[in-house]
């Protein structure tokens, strides 16, 4: 059952963000003083006693963009107010009323759509009569709230579900698997994010930096839900022009650890830049299984092999030698199902769990294959017992001689012969070497 839909629609700067971001309880929208900086619908889900809804945030209705993408986000809007079951029309109670408000107003009438007014920006009661000049847009009274301070949260709250008594909700069904999209600017992320859901989500722009928030998409696959986050493109560090790109990389770095598996998205028209390789560096230290999607590959195809390219890769990726690749062209929907598919058993591979005596056959593998090699001595390492204790990212508790001798180039060993022995070849493995307090040797 689909969940009710609430949107908030206002002009820019008047605090749609902050309101969405208030409602939620955490910070999900980029809130900036500059005027623009919301441009896809961002959305999350709010419940309470059993009742849920999904919160809808626009971008500024009429703003001029910097770069040129005003007819996008409009379009982002108007599709936000055709889904919408309920509207919340936001104005700011210092600014008064202006044009343009009166302009959203005709659009929403236009509609006919359930609409609740709020004026924002009153941080105490003396501002409250101030809001009366609202009346005029045909709503009715305008709550006054503060989404900064949090003032009348609780009243709006219980505005919206007493608005919604009569719209069908449920519980939400959890997601099966979230996919997090992440590379840097331009490589097509959001075209993938559109042609995965089927449907113009997100704005899809040739400008780079056109993603600024962390975007949630939830879609239907063979009847379980999935969530897709499209995530801001990054550059270097040192060309981060202004707080909005911090914050969009903070999202982005984050999207990666809520991710059950990882979508590092690289642009096969340029070569392999040190944002991918940062990328990926972040991707292998978070333990995150991963999907490398080389995009655009129908402009590289002529030039170089999918083998060719592989080697590429590995000798430039190297924490992800272990990573399937894909190679896709999203503008067409070219092996994006693949990409799917690959990423449920990607997820199944990181969720397994290992029987105990056959993850300590591996280990009495390599202990055998050490010895032979003339390893077996004392002063080297020793493993005596394994458990499995986490999935995703499968996670080993070894019981060992000295921990101090597992460091990382005999981990990476380790962790190789692991994956070629068990059913886990393509995704991370995480070893915690702990003292054997019964050894003496």
């Amino acid at each position: 059952m689909a969940l009710p839909v609430v949107a908030i629609i206002g002009r820019p700067n008047v605090g749609k963000s902050s309101l969405l971001n208030a409602l939620a309880g955490q910070m999900i929208s980029i809130v900036e003083p500059t005027a623009g900086v919301t441009r896809d619908r961002v959305s999350t889900i709010i419940g309470r006693d059993d009742r849920f809804f999904e919160l809808v945030d626009t971008g500024g209705y009429g703003i001029v963009d910097c770069d040129q993408l005003s007819s996008h986000i409009e379009q982002q809007i108007l599709r936000a107010i055709e889904l919408a079951d309920l509207v919340v029309f936001m104005v700011d109670i210092r600014d008064g009323l202006v044009p343009l408000d009166e302009k959203i107003a005709r659009l929403l009438r236009k509609n006919n759509l359930d609409v609740i007014g709020v004026a924002n920006k009153a941080d105490t009661a003396k501002m409250f009569p101030a809001a009366g000049e609202f009346s005029r847009l045909g709503f009715g009274d305008f709550l006054c709230i503060s989404a900064k301070n949090n003032l009348n949260k609780a009243v709006l709250l219980d505005m919206v579900f007493d608005r919604l008594t009569d719209v069908a909700s449920e519980k939400p069904t959890e997601p099966v698997m979230k996919l997090a999209i992440v590379g840097k600017r331009n490589a097509g992320k959001s075209t993938l994010v559109n042609a995965i859901v089927g449907s113009e989500r997100v704005i899809v722009s040739e400008t780079p930096g056109t993603t600024r928030d962390a975007i949630d998409v939830r879609f239907e696959k063979d009847g379980k839900t999935i969530v897709v986050i499209d995530t801001p493109g990054l550059r270097k560090k040192s060309k981060i022009a202004d707080s909005i790109e911090f914050y969009s990389s903070v999202r982005a770095a984050r999207s990666i650890q809520r991710a059950d598996v990882v979508l590092l998205m690289i642009d096969a028209a340029v070569p392999v830049s040190q944002v991918d390789k940062k990328l990926a560096k972040s991707i292998t230290d978070e333990y995150k299984s991963c999907i490398i999607v080389v995009n655009k590959w129908d402009l590289a195809m002529r030039t170089a092999s999918t083998g060719d390219y592989r080697e590429y890769l590995t000798k430039l990726l190297p924490g992800l030698r272990h990573a399937p690749i894909a190679f896709t062209t999203a503008s067409e929907a070219k092996n994006v199902q693949s990409v799917l598919d690959l990423a449920a058993e990607i997820f199944k591979q990181a969720t397994t769990w290992i029987a105990t005596p056959q993850l300590n056959r591996a280990f009495a593998i390599i202990k055998e294959q050490q010895s032979g090699a003339g390893r077996g001595g004392t002063g080297l390492p020793k493993t005596y017992y394994a458990t499995q204790v986490a999935v995703n990212p499968i996670t080993i508790l070894m019981f060992v001689n000295k921990p101090e001798l597992f460091d990382d180039n005999y981990q990476r060993f380790m962790v190789g012969r692991l994956q070629e022995m068990l059913p886990i070849e393509e995704v991370p493995i995480r070893l915690l070497a702990r003292s054997n307090k019964g050894d003496t040797r």
